[in-house]
């Protein structure tokens, strides 16, 4: 049997808008099972250690903003976890999509959680081809919000056959750590088309230049797209 896994986190949450905190983004990273992952683990795990962080879970918002584990961790030291996480990324043979909203546009939880499942509906429908494949689809999430595992229950169930929903651990899957470091990367593309990055994350990633070479671009390669996205990109070529 061919399996999918699929790991989602989110960034943000379904309360008012805050400047703050002005999108919700949902990022969900697809693993074919078949794929072999243990080299690349084996590898990042060997990188961490080499660093002083074996053996840790990779909290990506943290570590820009030196905040929980990384309080009073110099910013030479950050970089290098997420520098190890974004080599890990690179050669994994996974893909990824985020969806998001933007909170100063919605009137409230009933209208994200529509806009929201639009978006992932749609994306589903757009890659039918892509989740026919496997025989059963398997959905790591925490259970952090209970409108997205909701939203999740609701369209994955509708659209694809065989889904089963497992509770994760964040500590225990580095995919799902992956899933938090595309969460946390897409909000700071936004924030950087907006202008509005913070002051902690304009100090981490030096300048806007730095930030689209060594995270945004590689991560982009990653990405599934709609079909509507596919067009608008050969019309910008």
């Amino acid at each position: 049997m061919k399996e999918l896994s699929i790991f989602v986190d989110e960034s943000g949450d379904f309360g008012e808008y805050d400047y703050r905190s002005p999108f919700y983004i949902v990022s969900l990273v697809f693993h074919d099972q078949s794929k072999n992952l243990k080299k690349d683990l084996i590898a990042l795990e060997k990188e961490l250690e080499n660093i002083g962080w074996g053996c840790h879970c990779v909290h990506a918002g943290p570590v820009i903003r030196s905040e929980e584990d990384y309080q009073g961790c110099d910013l030479k030291e950050r970089q290098k976890i997420l520098k190890r996480m974004m080599t890990f990324v690179r050669h994994l043979d996974i893909t990824f999509k985020s969806i998001y909203i933007e909170k100063k546009q919605i009137e409230d939880l009933v209208d994200a959680t529509g806009k929201l499942s639009k978006q992932l509906a749609a994306f589903i429908r757009d890659n039918q081809a892509f989740f026919s494949n496997f025989d059963k689809v398997k959905v790591y999430y925490d259970n952090g919000q209970v409108e997205l595992t909701r939203i999740l229950s609701s369209v994955l169930n509708s659209l694809l056959d065989n889904v089963e929903f497992r509770k994760v651990i964040p500590a225990d899957y580095r995919l799902f750590q992956v899933a938090d470091l595309i969460c946390t990367l897409k909000l700071a593309e936004l924030k950087m088309q907006e202008h509005t990055l913070s002051k902690s994350e304009r100090y981490f990633f030096e300048d806007e230049k730095t930030l689209k070479k060594n995270y945004l671009k590689p991560l982009a390669k990653k990405e599934m797209q709609h079909k509507s996205e596919l067009k608008l990109n050969k019309e910008k070529q």
